[in-house]
């Protein structure tokens, strides 16, 4: 008979087996990683993966490519790290009650005790101002929309207590970055980043209503909205407006973005990847359960994936 693996101590509940934070990174620092959810890291993807969809769209748009686009989607990648830790610090932070009622969530590291409110402040300041430095190396236009993102993450942890649509509000501050670097390669807004943008929060209502689902029942007895509350049996049929809503925003996108300058065969590979990336949903659907948890949180990190396989017909069609 196998014995039970064995759980290292102050892991969280839902993080990925055998992370780096758990098995590598010295124990002083493993609270403070784990506010950052560093043991977690599909959060990081879906913050990071509408900046590199926006700049790849940028770059097709204008049919004009640098090393400074290098650097713009590097930045990128270590932003989202930063960023999206300090936006898990803040929600921590203001959600440490709501925590500690949750069974899935009461392992984190301020309801668990590991961290106090002052320590994760001071944290969540130092992880803030790296990404601002990180920040000031874009264009002007970049620097004003990384400053203006921060008023959703401020705003996000609270909607669930006034809203059942916070993943609205998470979906305005985890797709700012589709604005972002297509400003910061081109240096000002044009319509395909608003359009990347608006898919990316119908993205978002997807994965996150899926994800959701795991606490319910909690969230019903302690008080806290979402939209797999909302929905409940009829989830299924608005997940499939949101995939429908996702697609046809990102198709358009790339026919605003790719017209006039890229050739017929750039925007028809760069079509094929909001396709792909439905079919991708398409099968999150089929496969979805909404009252078996292993299932919902495998479903929530395959959206990683769903988020990169546009990426990859991008890259194509700017190689064309």
């Amino acid at each position: 008979m196998q014995k039970p693996q064995p759980v290292p101590d102050g892991a969280v509940a839902d993080a990925v087996k055998d992370n780096w934070v758990d098995r590598l990174a010295p124990a002083w620092s493993r609270p403070y990683l784990r506010l950052s959810r560093a043991d977690r890291p599909i959060g990081t993807w879906l913050l990071l993966l509408p900046c590199w969809w926006g700049l790849a769209l940028a770059m097709l748009h204008d049919q004009h490519a640098s090393w400074h686009d290098l650097w713009i989607a590097l930045g990128c990648a270590a932003g989202a790290w930063l960023m999206r830790g300090a936006g898990c610090t803040w929600n921590d932070i203001t959600d440490r009650d709501f925590d500690g009622a949750v069974e899935r969530t009461r392992s984190r590291p301020i309801p668990a005790g590991q961290v106090t409110v002052r320590g994760a402040i001071i944290w969540m300041c130092a992880q803030s101002l790296l990404a601002f430095c990180i920040l000031l190396t874009f264009d002007v236009a970049a620097i004003a929309l990384g400053v203006l993102a921060l008023l959703p993450v401020a705003i996000y942890p609270f909607a669930k207590r006034f809203t059942w649509w916070p993943q609205v509000f998470l979906g305005l501050a985890f797709n700012w970055g589709a604005l972002l670097a297509w400003a910061a390669h081109s240096g000002t807004l044009h319509a395909p980043a608003l359009l990347l943008y608006l898919a990316g929060i119908a993205w978002t209502l997807f994965y996150d209503t899926i994800y959701a689902h795991q606490d319910t029942e909690d969230d019903a007895l302690i008080g806290i909205k979402s939209t797999a509350r909302l929905f409940g049996d009829q989830t299924g049929t608005w997940l499939r407006r949101f995939l429908i809503i996702t697609v046809t925003l990102v198709g358009i996108a790339v026919i605003v973005a790719a017209l006039p300058q890229a050739s017929p065969l750039a925007l028809l590979l760069a079509l094929a990847g909001p396709l792909a990336m439905g079919w991708h949903m398409i099968w999150q659907l089929r496969s979805l359960d909404i009252h078996d948890n292993a299932k919902l949180l495998h479903l929530f990190r395959a959206n990683r994936d769903t988020g990169a396989i546009p990426l990859l017909f991008f890259g194509a069609a700017l190689l064309v």
